[in-house]
């Protein structure tokens, strides 16, 4: 019994010391960005409770050279877009990849897996090279349709494991009803599969917002430029202040974490459902 007893004071010990070294750089980075720059230069542990401000806040969302507050504005008409394509897209393509038997359906599927293994850095002179020629270089829609290319193979392969969960009599009773395919998919799949949706959403969303690799070889327009892009550029030729930078790096990192409170409901029911057959 007191062996049970240790062995479980010892696990708890042992994620709250994981706990606490994973959240002591979150701590760090907020304290440097609402202290000022005289005060942490020497460490984020010696700033003094008294002079917190919001002035580094302030800073980065207008910044005179690389603004966060327009750098946001962009990511977000990026994000949305590059979140509900691929959703829509590989929503209708796992559904038909689980239901429907058709020629090269196993083939088509083994190659979306193999997808997953390539690095983006692997395509990256090439995928310049097409874009370039399509006359997408330096647009949103192009990196929409690179975002939407590259998400599709994991969302496929989570939502057809979703959608296989899901009852076979309801699509059986609707097709004897008189039901099409089309008709069964968008008016009892989608809404059956709302859960699986926000959580494959939140994640691609979150994938597609802190994206810098793509967006740095696709996107170049001063006034275009990401949120993530522009935080290298906060950075002065001789001066670096590290209390701006923190705060722009809190701002980038709040909107998936809003994104992921607003949804987690659905996202812990998705995953509990994907594991429940």
């Amino acid at each position: 019994m007191r062996s049970i007893a240790f062995s479980r004071v010892a696990r708890s010990g042992v994620a709250w010391l994981a706990a606490i070294i994973w959240i002591i750089p979150f701590v760090g980075i907020f304290v440097t960005s609402v202290s000022p720059l005289s005060e942490i230069v020497h460490g984020w542990w010696n700033a003094k409770l008294s002079s917190i401000s919001l002035k580094n806040f302030a800073g980065a969302w207008a910044h005179p050279t690389a603004p966060i507050g327009v750098g946001l504005a962009n990511s977000l008409v990026m994000a949305v877009p590059g979140t509900i394509l691929p959703l829509l897209v590989a929503s209708a393509a796992a559904y038909g990849l689980l239901r429907y038997r058709f020629p090269l359906r196993r083939p088509i599927f083994v190659v979306t897996l193999l997808l997953l293994a390539i690095p983006q850095h692997m395509v990256a002179i090439p995928l310049f090279q097409i874009l370039t020629g399509l006359r997408l270089v330096n647009s949103y829609a192009g990196l929409v349709l690179v975002h939407t290319a590259w998400g599709l193979p994991w969302l496929v392969l989570f939502l057809r494991g979703y959608f296989a969960t899901l009852p076979l009599e309801v699509e059986e009773a609707a097709a004897i009803d008189g039901a099409g395919p089309w008709r069964i998919f968008v008016r009892f799949i989608l809404p059956m599969s709302w859960p699986g949706l926000a959580s494959a959403a939140s994640l691609q969303f979150t994938w597609v917002w802190n994206d810098f690799f793509l967006a740095l070889i696709l996107v170049y327009d001063p006034e275009r430029l990401l949120a993530t892009q522009r935080i290298p550029l906060l950075r002065g030729q001789y001066l670096v202040d590290w209390g701006v930078l923190a705060a722009a790096a809190l701002l980038i990192t709040a909107v998936p974490i809003l994104v992921f409170a607003l949804l987690q409901k659905y996202y812990v029911k998705g995953f509990i459902g994907f594991s429940s057959k």
